[in-house]
């Protein structure tokens, strides 16, 4: 898969990304599936991983300023 942005290869890997879920609530998602290119740094979640990204986000207590999860499929 080429990067929509430089047009450099993607790979598969695993980051930590931060979610903003509300206006005090942010939520880091750690260990979560992405292609990353490797030049720009640019990602992609896959649909699947995006679906269950928001099922978590949908079940987050917006009570607390900052939670951070592990992703799992």
């Amino acid at each position: 898969m080429k990067c929509g942005l430089c047009g450099s290869m993607m790979r598969a890997t695993t980051t930590n990304l931060p979610f903003k879920v509300s206006e005090t609530t942010i939520v880091i998602l750690k260990e979560l599936p992405v292609f990353q290119c490797e030049n720009c740094s640019e990602y992609l979640l896959d649909d699947s991983v995006l679906k269950r990204v928001d099922e978590i986000l949908e079940k987050v207590d917006t009570a607390a300023e900052l939670e951070v999860i592990k992703y799992a499929a």
